[in-house]
């Protein structure tokens, strides 16, 4: 009886330990994805957008953000659309003059609050969108 009452302890805190484990890690989204962070509520957002090159000092200039469901955003400044789309652990950056791609990446990403953070470490080019409130005046 002992034994047993040893072996169950020892299964509840490996089933423990391997749930810690896996939360620490990151979260399984809604199809699959494991995700850095939370994203916000899909909805439309105004934001600002700061892009840094290499060691300069970061541009930074108002955006507009749609965060949609199961890891999709796309987030827009003037006729440069940004299509964000989550692949297991990176971010697939597609960028968009009007209809015309004009880049590509995929890159390491992090959610932390409101803030979206990615980098194109090609390019030593690094990337935060700030949401503001989320808006309910636009579909």
């Amino acid at each position: 009886m002992r034994v047993l009452l040893s072996l169950a302890t020892a299964a509840m805190a490996l089933g423990m330990a391997a749930a810690m484990a896996a939360s620490e890690r990151g979260t399984l989204g809604a199809a699959g994805e494991l995700l850095k962070g939370l994203p916000p509520p899909p909805g439309h957002y105004d934001a600002v957008m700061c892009v840094t090159v290499g060691g300069a000092q970061a541009s930074c200039g108002p955006v507009t953000a749609d965060i949609g469901g199961a890891g999709q955003a796309l987030v827009r400044v003037s006729d440069i659309a940004y299509r964000l789309q989550v692949h297991a652990d990176q971010l697939g950056v597609t960028l968009f003059h009007g209809t015309m791609q004009i880049d590509g990446f995929f890159a390491p990403y992090q959610w932390n609050g409101h803030n979206l953070q990615f980098n194109d470490p090609e390019k030593g080019t690094r990337y935060e969108v700030k949401l503001g409130t989320r808006r309910f005046d636009t579909p």
